[in-house]
């Protein structure tokens, strides 16, 4: 299996970005517009916010899921039953978060989104026009004006050693939304699984951006863009006492957006929602 990295700049970026999320599920883009001192600063500014007591204030809402999830209410991966190592904040532009990290994280947020909706269109121009037909509308539309997009920032802690048998930082799973931007995270971990059931290791040199379909847009596209199971596993030796920060940006139509003939965007965020448990 073979994630390309892909020039952002180059000319031949589209097709070569495309063919790679068509054959893997996903694709690295360097040399992006999204400055990596801003990453960095990202990074560095919620590490310290999940090293403070004043996350608690700032607990999640059931119903809206907008807000900080402690690690023991983490995530269940789908066809899993421990929980995920991790605890995470999920930003919505409309949702609660920590007020002296809203600008700069929501400038972030607006200038991830819109790099992502240029992807959708890359998307869309280079699929075979069988499954362009299939489209209920254009890729880049279903995204515009949504306010279900939804930025994630998780922390992996270090190593304790008294870890649950079993579990690791992010058990294997596909991700629900249309496509994920994620930077490359402060440390590595990152794999997805090649067809012969193998793991690779995804390329994480700082700086770059990582792509990957979900399963929305696997929907929509009947298959043709698949959205590939990965995890995030555990450190060993030196790097198990290091956090591990990532960023994660969750593409989302709106909810009334047909995929298929069987869901909505609505329909299926929350029947997948029910299934991990956090609704």
């Amino acid at each position: 299996m073979n994630v390309l990295t892909v020039d952002y700049t180059a000319t031949d970026a589209p097709q070569r970005f495309v063919e790679s999320l068509h054959q893997t599920g996903f694709g690295v883009l360097s040399n992006h517009p999204i400055a990596k001192e801003k990453v960095q600063s990202i990074y560095d500014n919620w590490y310290e916010f999940f090293m403070s007591e004043a996350k608690h204030d700032l607990l999640f809402d059931p119903k809206t899921q907008d807000g900080f999830f402690p690690a023991s209410v983490s995530e269940t991966a789908k066809d899993h039953s421990i929980k995920d190592i991790k605890e995470y904040f999920h930003c919505y532009p409309w949702g609660k978060m920590p007020e002296h990290l809203k600008t700069e994280i929501m400038e972030y947020y607006d200038s991830a989104n819109a790099l992502a909706q240029e992807l959708l269109g890359w998307i869309e121009e280079y699929a075979p026009a069988e499954i362009k037909a299939h489209f209920s509308q254009s890729l880049p539309s279903m995204i515009d004006g949504s306010d279900q997009t939804m930025l994630r920032i998780l922390h992996y802690p270090p190593m304790s050693g008294s870890e649950e048998p079993g579990a690791i930082r992010a058990a294997a799973h596909g991700d629900i939304n249309l496509l994920t931007v994620l930077p490359a995270a402060n440390e590595p971990g990152l794999q997805v699984i090649a067809k012969d059931g193998t793991w690779v290791d995804v390329p994480c040199d700082f700086g770059n951006l990582i792509i990957n379909i979900g399963d929305m847009l696997q929907e929509a596209s009947k298959g043709y863009y698949p959205s590939t199971i990965h995890r995030v596993i555990n450190p060993t030796g030196e790097r198990s006492t290091k956090s591990r920060i990532s960023l994660p940006l969750f593409l989302h139509p709106k909810p009334e957006v047909v995929l298929s003939e069987r869901y909505t965007a609505d329909s299926y965020l929350n029947e997948r929602l029910r299934e991990l448990g956090v609704k």
